[in-house]
């Protein structure tokens, strides 16, 4: 497999780095292009990929296309791509924010196999969420070779492409409302006579380690909460005050408000039930938008 990176910016250049760290490629098997030379001179020096001159190449060489520009860039690239030979048809795995599966089967006349995706951004660091919707086109080898890029950087799912909404209102912005709640507990700390930077420190890796617990049990939420929380004891007090200011709904609130956000970002359409294929789901004209570079 030759997979050809378009946009060699933080998101593309943290999923090439992990694909081929988690062996899903190797170098030799990564081209990539860039309108800017040394954007793709430093992914370079990184790992042994090899620098393509064109849009146009990309598309005639590789097996699978990721498209990781800005999404004002993506109809440019769109019409290279529509203007190479019919034989040129490479998996089209796109990142862009608000670009939706029906802009590109239009663009490319319903003949490309493509696959939008919504990465967060500790994808940076290899801890991202992600989820992804198949186009028509778009068969299950596609949806798994998708499912082992994005997965080379953090967890994925599969979706229909109007719920990706939903997934920028949780994991598209949901960093954000974790990095807010992290300062909050070490603004409490402080708040409480600890040094600053002990206060961080501790609020960082309370959690991160609740957020493994989850991950590890496999445990319910609740139930590791209550596993913490003693009759009468510092946690009930600390929980109680919360509840008492509405944080789980103010949670779900922050979710909500973003997903309908992401909604009114695209075009108007009439909200649908889920299909029972995906892989049948019809396009949506919705525009998710997150928090990414």
């Amino acid at each position: 497999m030759l997979l050809g990176l378009i946009g060699c910016g933080r998101m593309g250049k943290a999923l090439v780095l992990g694909a081929i760290d988690a062996g899903a490629v190797e170098p030799s098997g990564v081209i990539v292009f860039d309108v800017q030379p040394s954007a793709m001179e430093a992914l370079r020096q990184q790992r042994p990929v090899e620098l393509a001159s064109s849009v146009d190449e990309l598309a005639r060489r590789a097996d699978v296309l990721l498209l990781c520009t800005k999404p004002v860039d993506v109809s440019g690239v769109l019409r290279e791509i529509a203007a190479c030979p019919s034989e040129a048809r490479p998996l089209l795995i796109s990142v862009a924010a608000g670009v939706t599966l029906e802009t590109f089967q239009r663009a490319l006349l319903d003949r490309a196999r493509v696959i939008r995706a919504m990465p967060n951004t500790p994808a940076l660091i290899r801890r991202g969420a992600a989820a992804f919707a198949r186009g028509p086109k778009a068969t299950d080898a596609d949806a798994a070779l998708a499912a082992r890029l994005l997965g080379a950087v953090g967890s994925v799912v599969e979706v229909p492409e109007y719920l990706l909404d939903a997934v920028t209102g949780l994991s598209g912005s949901g960093p954000a409302y974790a990095y807010l709640f992290i300062e909050a507990l070490a603004d409490g700390g402080v708040a409480n006579g600890l040094p600053r930077e002990q206060a961080l420190q501790l609020a960082v890796q309370t959690v991160l380690g609740a957020a493994a617990m989850v991950q590890s049990t496999g445990d319910h939420p609740a139930v590791l909460r209550d596993m913490v929380t003693s009759p009468a004891g510092t946690t009930a007090a600390g929980l109680r005050a919360l509840e008492s200011r509405a944080f789980r709904s103010a949670c779900l609130e922050a979710v909500t408000a973003a997903t309908k956000r992401s909604r009114e970002l695209g075009a108007p359409t009439v909200h649908e039930p889920p299909p029972k294929n995906p892989s049948s789901e019809p396009s949506r004209s919705r525009q998710p938008h997150a928090e990414r570079e």
